[in-house]
Formats: C-alpha cells, structure tokens, sequence
C-alpha cells in the first residue's frame, strides 16, 4: 500500500472517494466500488489497483502489476509493448489527477515526509541517550516522556510528526 500526499482542496474537488472512483473509471478498466468508497480496477500490465482517500487525506493504493514470466509474455503479445507504455502513462495521469501533483512534486513530498520521520526518530533516540547521560530532572523527564509518546503515536500511525514537536523535544537537553 502506497500513500501519496494531495494537494490541498483536490480531494474535495474531485468528490472524496466517489469522486475518485469515477476519476479512474478515466485511466483503468473493470472498476468495482465497495460500500467504503473504494475501487478496484485494471489496465495491461497493472493486474490490479486499489485506491481511496484515507482518513488523514492522502492517497492510498495499492497496485499488482504483471511480474516474471507473465510479464515476459505480456510484452511479448501483439502491441505488449504498447500496451505497458499505455500502462505507466495511465497510472502517472491517474496519480497526477488524484493528487494534484506532478510525478516531481510526488517524490518530492515524499522526500519531505521522510525527512520529517527521519528527525523525529532521531530527537527520540537523542532524548534517550541524553537522560541515560546527564542528571535529568524529574519534571524534565516527565516532559519528555510525554513528547517521545507522542512523536512516537505518530511515527507509528504514519502521520509526519511536526517540526515543532520535534523542536520541543530537543530543546529540552
């Protein structure tokens, strides 16, 4: 499961999930909503895709593409070829749609995400290092623990911590 950021009023634009399932309908073959809001379809060599906005806003999907000797045959048919370059073309135009950003924009908000986990990951760890080192009031400790709980919550809910908490936590040694 693959979660993309979007960007801000698209998904009300679009119409939440129904929205989003009558968007794919544009770039994929045989789609099927389930009472949640969520749709599955196909095109070439992408077997299966599933998609829907989740709870926090972003794009969730899953995807199955043809692999191995399947895939081998596949680009092996009359137009496999063209068909696998039709494929990438649709889920990009899909994921562009959905999202409101570019391919560039994607990985870039991915990298963003993954710097902001990075850091809070490493203030925890710091924190830790820091009370097993120094003399450490009770009350800073306290405050601590609170903070590492919930930076932690969110690395462990998928949810990009704040720098501001982050800052907080480091700020305390």
């Amino acid at each position: 499961m693959e979660r993309f950021a979007v960007k801000r009023g698209v998904q009300k634009t679009i119409g939440g999930n129904a929205g989003l399932a009558k968007l794919a309908t544009q770039y994929f073959e045989n789609i099927n909503v389930d009472s949640e809001g969520v749709f599955t379809g196909s095109y070439g060599l992408l077997v299966m895709v599933q998609g829907s906005f989740d709870a926090s806003g972003k794009l969730a999907v899953d995807v199955q593409q043809l692999k191995g000797g399947e895939l081998s045959e596949f680009l092996d048919a009359a137009n496999g070829r063209e068909m696998a370059m039709e494929s990438r073309r649709r889920w990009s135009g899909f994921l562009d749609d959905a999202t409101g950003y570019s391919a560039k924009q994607r990985g870039d908000k991915a990298k963003e995400e993954a710097k902001k986990f990075s850091k809070a990951k490493s203030a925890i760890k710091m924190a830790y290092k820091s009370m097993e080192l120094m003399d450490v009031s009770t009350e800073t400790k306290t405050k601590a623990a609170e903070l590492i709980e919930k930076l932690q919550g969110m690395i462990d809910s998928e949810t990009p911590p704040p720098e501001g908490q982050v800052k907080k936590l480091n700020d305390l040694f």
